[in-house]
């Protein structure tokens, strides 16, 4: 009997070793580490323990058994259900959780569709071992040690797991030098310092941010302003104010990518009216989205103020109380009425109060349209009722007016459950995801091509410039299979970057219509949204806190960066940390080729974040004035 005590693995010991192997097999099944030798291979693998050994070491400080036992298992459960959260995150964002997503409560009885579709019957095995564990407690078999430890036992037990920690973050560190400086690339975090290592420094990060605002003062906006000066190009004599004095409608077309543009599906065409309205649009063809975690909250972010969203969590959520320098502001001062339109709740995605930081005189939200349960699918109300509905509202808005659209169905999970909204079959492969998103997408177009006819009887279209852009990928990098076999070719890093693309166009009736479009191959991204359209009506931006260029401007730099520090120049993609040549679409031979890029870039997003995290444009003076040409070209 001494002998089996002696053998007895520890009950803490236990749960800890079963989520540790657990965690791995997730890792290889479960998300899409990359690796690329055989030490990052071996970091992977032991990342989880040490923090589950220190966790559930305190476990041995508890006198009474049966206490020590129930924190085991409740531990168990609480991080298993940690990284459970983690699997259905990843299975659709293709990303990690971060501390203010989870702070992001308000948006879970809007987001339980798409959640539903992530969780699967058989997930119940990620907890099984939990399972185990009471099992275990129950019946006591002699194998398992339940008894308290004494303090040489405790002492060898912390001075392993300190150890095991040690040696992680030291080869973490040979492998990744400045790992914790690529707080934007989550995937090297974790694969590096683990899942529950990461989310530590996720909250010591949110510490840190949440402590930079009380700190910040004007002189951290002088260096930035004094950058942006000089990046700034001026604006095209030959558009600038070129839409003057016309309403500006922006729609945001919900998670449309370029690739469907001019492109059938089974022979089928899968967006005939965009294809038909870009060749009386300026059309941008090499247009990227910039977003992160904050996906259609982002686009709108970076439409408004032209700054990057943050690599963790959501504007909207975490800096709501900030001032802001925001377009639908600058219209205000040139006498717009200002408004945005989306038919779902007003405090969806913080929406109510982020809009009030933006400046929109009027928020129409769900409260202001005839939703029910014939005109509702998926997220809420179907984009054809919402343009119609919309345009009734338009009517009465004081001329000349400034709105943003934001569409819905074509939404994750792509829906459509009548048979009168599916104008296009649906594809066929082994994701569900990617077959609907074929028809929610040609949704979306029939019901744009009915907003355009609404606003023609309405009277209000030729007085209107009318702008469509994506606003964030519908398909992630989880679909990848299924992406390779519509594309006919392997989903690399360089063509996943690729994939980011998103439509953006610019309608301007008796200007680009009658077949006056263009198709513009400038690099750019939703960055550059602002001053191009500031500019079209005729308002300058040269003294404004803005990351974008004028994408009509002949000054404009062909670069745009992505949250997590990918970006896409005219000659190179960098993607997965590797510089790619546009031209080969493979590796360049001399990787320094990127590096003046990839400092822009991480100069650009390091500013940005300084100015969102310390509130600093609370320091900034506003020109109030409307701004003339002669301004602009000075």
């Amino acid at each position: 009997m001494g002998k089996l005590k002696r053998a007895a693995i520890a009950f803490p010991l236990l749960a800890a070793v079963l989520l540790w192997l657990k965690t791995y097999i997730i890792y290889k099944t479960s998300f899409n580490i990359k690796i690329e030798n055989s030490m990052q291979e071996f970091i992977l693998f032991i990342n989880p323990l040490s923090f589950l050994l220190l966790v559930f070491g305190l476990a041995l400080f508890f006198k009474n058994d049966k206490v020590r036992s129930r924190f085991v298992i409740i531990l168990s459960f609480i991080i298993t259900f940690v990284i459970y959260g983690n699997i259905v995150f990843y299975r659709f964002f293709n990303d990690f959780l971060t501390l203010p997503v989870l702070f992001q409560t308000s948006n879970f009885a809007d987001l339980k569709d798409s959640a539903a579709t992530e969780m699967h019957l058989l997930d119940i095995l990620y907890f099984a071992d939990v399972i185990l564990l009471v099992l275990l407690n129950k019946f006591k078999p002699a194998f398992i040690h339940f008894k308290g430890f004494s303090k040489i036992n405790r002492r060898a037990y912390f001075l392993v797991a300190t150890a095991i920690l040690f040696l992680n973050v030291g080869l973490a560190e040979t492998e990744r030098p400045q790992l914790l400086t690529r707080t934007f690339d989550r995937e090297m975090l974790v694969k590096n310092l683990g899942t529950y290592n990461y989310h530590l420094y996720d909250i010591f990060l949110q510490s840190k941010s949440s402590a930079q605002r009380a700190m910040a003062d004007g002189s951290e906006l002088a260096d930035i302003e004094n950058y942006l000066r000089a990046q700034y190009v001026k604006p095209n004599e030959d558009y600038f104010g070129i839409a003057k004095e016309k309403n500006l409608i922006v729609i945001t077309l919900e998670s449309t990518q370029n690739f469907v543009i001019n492109e059938k599906m089974n022979g089928e065409v899968i967006t005939p009216f965009l294809n038909e309205v870009i060749k009386d649009s300026l059309y941008f063809d090499n247009f990227y989205h910039q977003t992160g975690q904050g996906k259609t909250s982002d686009s709108e972010f970076l439409l408004e103020n032209s700054l990057y969203p943050l690599g963790r969590g959501a504007v909207f959520f975490t800096h709501s109380g900030n001032e802001y320098a925001s377009m639908a502001e600058k219209l205000n001062n040139n006498g717009y009425f200002t408004s945005t339109m989306h038919a779902n709740n007003k405090s969806f995605w913080n929406r109510d109060i982020m809009y009030e930081a933006i400046g929109y005189q009027r928020f129409y939200s769900a409260t202001d349209y005839d939703i029910n349960e014939n005109n509702t699918v998926g997220w809420g109300l179907k984009d054809i009722p919402f343009f119609h509905q919309s345009v009734e509202h338009m009517k009465e808005m004081q001329k000349p007016f400034y709105t943003k659209m934001i569409t819905l169905t074509n939404h994750h999970p792509f829906k459509l459950e009548e048979e009168e909204d599916k104008f296009i079959g649906e594809y066929h492969s082994n994701s569900r995801t990617v077959n609907q998103y074929f028809a929610t997408v040609r949704y979306t177009d029939e019901a744009v091509k009915e907003f355009f006819e609404k606003l023609k009887e309405a009277g209000l279209y030729e007085d209107s410039i009318i702008v469509m852009y994506g606003d964030h990928y519908g398909i992630s990098e989880n679909h990848n299979a299924a992406m390779s076999q519509f594309l006919g070719k392997e989903v690399t890093p360089y063509v996943s970057a690729q994939l980011q693309k998103v439509p953006f166009i610019v309608h301007i009736p008796g200007v680009t219509d009658q077949g006056r479009g263009q198709v513009i191959s400038k690099v750019g991204g939703q960055i550059d949204i602002r001053p191009t359209l500031l500019h079209l009506l005729g308002i300058d931006t040269k003294q404004d806190i803005q990351f974008g260029e004028d994408l009509l401007s002949d000054g404009h730099r062909d670069f745009v960066a992505f949250r997590d520090g990918r970006f896409v120049t005219k000659d190179y993609v960098y993607a997965d940390n590797v510089c790619y040549s546009k031209e080969t679409e493979e590796p360049v031979e001399n990787q320094e080729l990127c590096d003046p890029y990839r400092e822009k870039a991480m100069t650009e997003l390091a500013y940005s974040d300084k100015i969102i995290y310390g509130d600093l444009l609370r320091f900034y003076e506003k020109d109030s004035n409307v701004n003339s040409s002669e301004d602009s070209k000075e």
